[in-house]
């Protein structure tokens, strides 16, 4: 006779039953990639990655994200130009971005600005700030297209 299994360890049932976003995060570091994608699904999002600004640009396209957060550097297609590509393509272009970069000079600010990336952030930067942008983005974009804000 077999012992009897232990019980199951419930997970706790997220305090917002509805899905609140899904959150691209384009970072060329593993370690930014998993931080901030556990961060917003410990955060009732849900979070997906991309290792560099092509496959960012090709899952944005695929999966149509909430919002992007996205490293300026980057092998291949660098932050900027991927945001351009993005609000450049009628099937991403309301696709709120924020900018993440450890440089911080007013210059590739007001760069990426102008290629359409909507929220410029320099690192290190606390996931609660990162949060407290992407909720106001997609609360803006919610209340563009009429539905309900966060």
């Amino acid at each position: 006779m077999r012992p009897p299994a232990p019980p199951r360890r419930r997970e706790p049932m997220p305090s917002h039953p509805r899905r609140r976003g899904l959150i691209l995060i384009v970072d060329d570091s593993l370690e930014t990639r998993e931080l901030y994608a556990d961060y917003f699904r410990h955060r009732d999002f849900d979070a997906i990655t991309a290792p560099d600004g092509d496959s960012g640009v090709d899952v944005a396209v695929r999966t149509k994200p909430d919002a992007i957060v996205m490293d300026l550097s980057m092998p291949r297609l660098n932050g900027v130009s991927a945001a351009h590509h993005l609000k450049h393509d009628p099937r991403t272009s309301k696709i709120p971005i924020v900018l993440l970069t450890g440089f911080g000079y007013r210059a590739i600010e007001l760069g990426a600005l102008e290629m359409g990336v909507d929220v410029f952030l320099t690192k290190p930067c606390l996931p609660e700030d990162l949060e407290r942008q992407i909720r106001m983005l997609i609360d803006a974009r919610r209340r563009e297209r009429g539905l309900q804000a966060l």
